[in-house]
């Protein structure tokens, strides 16, 4: 009784990387990534030979603005719509001592900003955007006045004389419940 000893027949496996390959392609192209969104802000560098400034008489440079849970803007204590904040912001910051109640001046021109615990996210989104246009609009302003260009199309040194003009000031304190 003789056994007959036949191999078993191999699998082909040279195709499988090819497919794995194929496999990994495919979903690396079809796979959706969420971008995660924020808001860009770089915070003022530390200086130990800086003093922190009195602000007991510069109440008047401080322009204060109030987010509460139900989304209602309030700005020195008056309710405002959001699309009025940026041009109320720009007069404020760009006063140079005109009115009495506003800003001396860009230089010492303040935006406190306070929210609520429970102001959405979208609300608190839209009152930053629209205070960084404020800015960015006298600085274009300021630009076009000076250079006779936008400020986005000038060299890093006049962006930052023109910043130096308008230096983005605003204060963010902790939520509250209000």
């Amino acid at each position: 009784m003789a056994r007959n000893k036949r191999s078993s027949p191999e699998i082909n496996a040279g195709s499988m990387a090819d497919i794995a390959f194929l496999l990994l392609i495919f979903f690396l192209v079809t796979t959706t990534m969420d971008v995660d969104t924020g808001i860009a802000r770089k915070l003022p560098p530390t200086a130990e030979e800086q003093e922190p400034e009195d602000m007991q008489g510069n109440a008047r440079n401080i322009f204060e603005v109030y987010v509460n849970k139900k989304d209602k803007l309030l700005v020195e204590e008056n309710e405002m719509e959001i699309e009025k904040l940026r041009s109320s912001a720009k007069d404020f910051i760009n006063n140079n001592g005109k009115d009495p109640s506003s800003s001396d001046s860009p230089e010492k021109a303040i935006i406190s900003l306070v929210n609520s615990r429970g102001t959405s996210y979208e609300m608190y989104i839209a009152v930053q955007n629209e205070l960084t246009a404020a800015y960015n609009e006298l600085r274009n302003e300021a630009s076009i006045k000076k250079y006779g260009i936008n400020y986005t199309e000038l060299n890093k040194a006049k962006q930052k004389e023109i910043r130096k003009m308008y230096p983005m000031k605003i204060s963010e304190a902790a939520p509250g419940e209000f």
